[in-house]
């Protein structure tokens, strides 16, 4: 048993002088070169994922419009429902025989059968409802006549022009 334990001792010195030797040489010797940490690996892996990123980049961006337009298309619609119901609800009140007589009256001076229709025609404007130097102006003026009064105004406007000045 004391041949044993010898030879486990030896074998025990043996390991620690060779362990000493070993941190002795890496002492001694000059620092190995530090490895980049990017690896093979993390390249191929930044690789493919740029390429992904690429890849995937253009039909993100028409997904994004397309959305948008969907977007645009529902709002569209919706204010063409809302206008389909304004139309309706002008239709109605034009099946209205009392509406349509309050219509032709208004915009058409239109007169029932033994009514008088007059005309009032203010000669000359006071300085209160013109501009400062007592003249309306024309687009005033033209708001508050009827459209064939407008219409021949403008006629006689252009003739005025083409005529040749003496």
């Amino acid at each position: 048993m004391g041949a044993d334990r010898f030879a486990t001792a030896a074998r025990l010195k043996a390991i620690g002088q060779e362990a000493q030797a070993r941190v002795y040489r890496a002492a001694t010797r000059r620092p190995a070169p530090r490895r980049s940490k990017l690896t093979g690996r993390a390249a191929l892996l930044a690789l493919v994922l740029c390429a992904l990123i690429v890849a995937l980049a253009y039909p993100m961006r028409q997904y994004i419009a397309q959305r948008s337009d969907i977007a645009d298309q529902r709002k569209e619609a919706q204010q063409a429902k809302q206008r389909v119901e304004q139309l309706r609800e002008e239709k109605a009140r034009w099946q209205d025989n009392d509406y349509v007589r309050t219509q032709a009256r208004e915009r058409l001076h239109f007169l029932l059968p033994g009514e008088t229709g007059y005309t009032v025609v203010d000669p000359a404007p006071s300085a209160a409802d013109g501009d400062s130097d007592g003249r309306r102006s024309s687009d005033e003026a033209a708001a508050h006549r009827p459209w064939y009064d407008n219409f021949w105004d403008s006629v006689d406007h252009a003739d005025a022009a083409g005529a040749p000045q003496r």
